[in-house]
């Protein structure tokens, strides 16, 4: 995503010089809700007014929102995961319900208040699993969104540097 040389002192998060306007750049940055207009206003004003904007101190900001992003795209694929664990369970659910009410269809004498619970617990279930398949496509365009961001970022970064 960043397409200028890396500083020595890069390698070493702890050795990364950002001082307290850059550091509320990253901040400001690292908030989804801002869009990439006002980022660019910010990255602007940055730019304009401190004395450092050049391309090193630029890329330390860009590592700031790097991190924070990463982490927030970690935890959505994090939630991807236990998410789809859910919808495994619930069809597995289904399955079994499914099975026990053919069972109890079958039986020399069925036990229609048990198949009539059965079938409100499995229109629910289903409900609820269609429900969930349709938010997953959502729920999954959530980490790409988050690196289209972070490459449009970098080349604001590095647009602005001096």
């Amino acid at each position: 995503m960043w397409s200028a040389p890396l500083p020595q002192e890069f390698a070493e998060k702890s050795a990364r010089p950002l001082p307290g306007d850059a550091r509320d750049l990253a901040t400001l940055l690292s908030l989804r809700r801002v869009s990439l207009e006002e980022a660019e206003d910010a990255v602007r004003t940055y730019s304009d007014n401190a004395s450092d904007a050049d391309e090193d101190i630029m890329l330390f900001v860009f590592a700031a929102v790097f991190d924070t992003l990463g982490d927030t795209r970690r935890d959505v694929i994090n939630g991807i995961e236990l998410y789809s664990l859910k919808q495994i369970a619930l069809s597995e659910r289904i399955d079994s319900v499914r099975s026990e009410m053919r069972h109890l269809v079958d039986a020399d004498d069925p036990d229609f208040d048990r198949i009539d619970r059965l079938e409100e617990q499995l229109d629910w279930d289903e409900r609820v699993f269609r429900d969930r398949a349709r938010s997953l496509t959502y729920v999954c365009e959530t980490p790409v969104l988050i690196e289209k961001r972070l490459y449009a970022i970098a080349k604001l970064l590095l647009k602005y540097a001096r």
